[in-house]
């Protein structure tokens, strides 16, 4: 039997990159996959084609995940689609880097809507289906940098480590209804984003990384496996580095 057969997932962001990988990684495990993106475009509409295509049941979902009434709405709907949620995954996040003294308060805003503020937003739509269903798991999706900090991300790490508490708080706040709580730390990961950076950069990043070479977004999907499956039914309120031994 498939680690996640008979389960629903629900990734927000994850018409590409990190997101796509962990939805398609669930469904080669047998989860039905509902995902979300700002737009279900052309980009979207293949990522539907191309988890459906690994046999399970699989909707993309425009929604803006930082929007508290969106995200309840969209929850709604996959639970009306799909029957249940027995997987959260909170991907959706941007970056707007800058010195703190050049900072605008909009570019802080943003980044802590839509990394943090969307979370909240999504776990507080699902809790009552999971407590319901006396079971779950919620993954957030936080960064090294939410542990360790780094200069010219403030709002970005803030963002990060938020993720990272609000993860440890839901673990205790909903553990006595079988509900589990996790976040996974990525570095260095290999996305289209990073894809972008000179060779130098890319070299210096390296030489920071024991394994002396950038993560790929299947290495993040395999531990968001892990953390989704019941391999991880007594693993509750922690945070998972996935980064090389980067971050130690």
């Amino acid at each position: 039997m498939k680690l996640l057969e008979g389960k629903v997932a629900v990734i927000t962001g994850a018409a590409r990159g990190i997101g796509k990988a962990i939805a398609l990684k669930f469904a080669s495990e047998g989860a039905d996959i509902a995902f979300t993106d700002l737009a279900i475009d052309e980009n979207g509409k293949a990522t539907e084609q191309e988890i459906a295509a690994l046999g399970v049941r699989a909707k993309g979902y425009a929604s803006n995940a930082a929007n508290f009434e969106e995200a309840h709405n969209v929850v709604a709907e996959i639970v009306k689609d799909f029957g249940r949620i027995d997987i959260l995954v909170n991907n959706a996040g941007i970056t707007r880097d800058g010195l703190m003294m050049r900072m605008t308060e909009q570019q802080w805003d943003m980044v802590i809507n839509v990394n943090l503020k969307s979370a909240f937003n999504f776990i507080h739509a699902v809790t009552p289906i999971m407590m319901r269903q006396k079971g779950g798991s919620i993954i957030n999706m936080a960064s090294v940098v939410g542990v360790s900090g780094n200069a010219g991300q403030c709002n970005y790490s803030a963002s990060k480590a938020g993720m990272i508490g609000l993860a440890k708080s839901i673990a205790k706040e909903l553990g006595s209804r079988g509900v589990r709580a996790n976040a996974i730390a990525p570095g260095f990961i290999i996305t289209d984003m990073t894809a972008a950076l000179s060779d130098e950069v890319k070299a210096e990043w390296a030489k920071q990384i024991p394994l002396r070479r950038g993560g790929t977004p299947e290495d993040v999907a395999n531990v968001a496996t892990f953390l989704a499956s019941d391999l991880s039914s007594y693993v509750t309120g922690q945070v998972i580095h996935c980064c090389g031994g980067m971050n130690m």
